[in-house]
This record gives structure tokens, sequence and C-alpha cells, in this order.
């Protein structure tokens, strides 16, 4: 125990050959003895990760994950946040704003492995990640206004995921929620046991593997870009993102293959 706390925080990048399929990334946040809370320097480096995928051939998907089995993300450090003021706070939390953004942006899936306590900055980028599994034992809240600060940057995208009245319960009074209450929020998307946290992760990143490369990156964007927009230029920008999709034989390939199989399921019922 007194290695892993010695044992400097960083983010891990892993990328992992899936063949034919493209490669898929993991970005660990190794700061477990502080419940991988995000110091500024663990946000810059955090960032860089990010932007570092772009330089990545054939990227399928990330997966963000918290090292150890008791945090995802527990926050940005407290020791950073005492030191800050009315000059650096502003820096600080656009940096923080921008790994959020970064994960966004991605032009691939980004999912979430809540493994433990997602608390403020942590709630932020879960909140900011496309796709959120979590363990059981995972837990939820954004307490800055317990420590006399306002949730603010991604706590912005909270109302489009649990709605207006739950995101100020969770804001005004710093409260911390079980993943049980989680998902009946629609906060996450899977609970399920610690133990089936990596084989349901994997399961999820197959689905994405088995669609078409393009169609998910045009359809990230898309989902991206409704949340901004009114209902007729969501609409709009779908149908150019449709057209869009014919830009590649993709499309093609793709109907060819489920067509050809269609009818062999069908001369199969013949006999």
């Amino acid at each position: 125990m007194a290695e892993q706390a010695e044992r400097s925080p960083r983010i891990e990048r892993i990328i992992e050959e899936r063949g034919e399929k493209g490669r898929v990334a993991r970005l660990v946040i190794d700061h477990p003895g502080k419940l991988n809370v995000l110091s500024r320097a663990l946000i810059d480096e955090f960032g860089e990760a990010i932007r570092s995928l772009a330089d990545v051939a054939k990227l399928r998907v990330l997966v963000l994950s918290g090292a150890g089995e008791r945090a995802f993300i527990g926050g940005a450090d407290i020791r950073d946040l005492a030191r800050l003021t009315r000059e650096t706070a502003a820096d600080f939390i656009t940096a923080l704003h921008r790994v959020c953004d970064g994960l966004r942006h991605l032009p691939v899936p980004v999912i979430a492995r809540i493994n433990g306590y997602a608390l403020g900055a942590g709630l932020e980028v879960a909140a900011a990640c496309d796709l959120r599994i979590a363990s059981t034992e995972a837990h939820f809240g954004m307490p800055e206004v317990r420590v006399g600060i306002p949730s603010v940057i991604e706590a912005a995208l909270l109302p489009g995921l649990i709605g207006r009245g739950r995101t100020r319960r969770l804001l005004l009074t710093g409260e911390t929620i079980d993943a049980a209450e989680a998902e009946r929020w629609g906060l996450i998307d899977w609970r399920l046991p610690a133990a089936q946290l990596d084989a349901a992760v994997e399961e999820l990143i197959d689905a994405i593997l088995a669609c078409g490369p393009e169609a998910i990156r045009l359809q990230k964007q898309l989902i991206r870009e409704w949340e901004d927009l009114p209902l007729s230029q969501a609409v709009e920008r779908g149908i150019a993102s449709f057209a869009s999709a014919f830009e590649s034989d993709e499309p093609q390939r793709m109907l060819g293959a489920f067509l050809a199989a269609a009818a062999r399921r069908k001369d199969r019922g013949r006999r």
C-alpha cells in the first residue's frame, strides 16, 4: 500500500490492436492513493493524452477508467484548489474544461468505466463521455458548494442527462447518490457488480467495432451537434450527415454484406 501511495500520479495510455477492426485506446487516471483526484499537473497531462489520440490511425473507441478499485476520479485536488486566486482560478478551470471538451470532440465513442467515486470534476468528465458503465459500488456527486465554490463547466451537461430538477438537487445540496439512483436518473447507462465490469465493457467495445467506423464517427459528431441545435436545424444537420456517409464506400459494402447474408438465410430456409 505504501508503494502505491508513493507512486507519482500519471495518465496511463494504452493502444490495443484489434486486427482489421482497428484500435482501441485506454486512458487510466492513475492516482489511486488519492482517489485519482486531478491535480493541475495531472489535468495538463490528461489533456495532452486526449490530444495525442488524434494521431492514432484506425482508432475506434476510447475507454476511460481510474486506477484501483476505489474511484473513477474523486474530483479536483483540494490542495490545488485551496491555492487558487481570482487571477489563477479561471486558468485552472479552463484547463479542466479542455479535458472534458477534448473527450466530447474526440471523433470516436468514449466509454467511462466508473469503478468507484465520480465526484466533482470526476462527474463532469463522466458526463463528457458518450457512454457510462458503472459498478454497483460507484457513487456520484457534485460537492463543490460544500467547499465554497460553484459547480461549473461540464456540469452544464447534467440537465440534458438527468433533468433540471435533479441537477439542482445535486448542485445545490452537494448530495452524493449511489449507482442504483444514478441508473434510475439516467446518469449512467449500465450498473453491474465490479467483477463483471470489464466483461461488460468488452461487450460494448465489440458492439461498436461491429459497426461501420465512418458511420460511428458521423453519428458521434451529429449527437454532439444535436445538444446545441434547435430541432429544425438538428434535422437539417442529420440530412447532411446522411448524404456525406455516401462519400465513402462503407454504406455499399455493409449494405451489400447484409443483403448477401439475408439471401443465404433465405436459401437455407427453402431447403
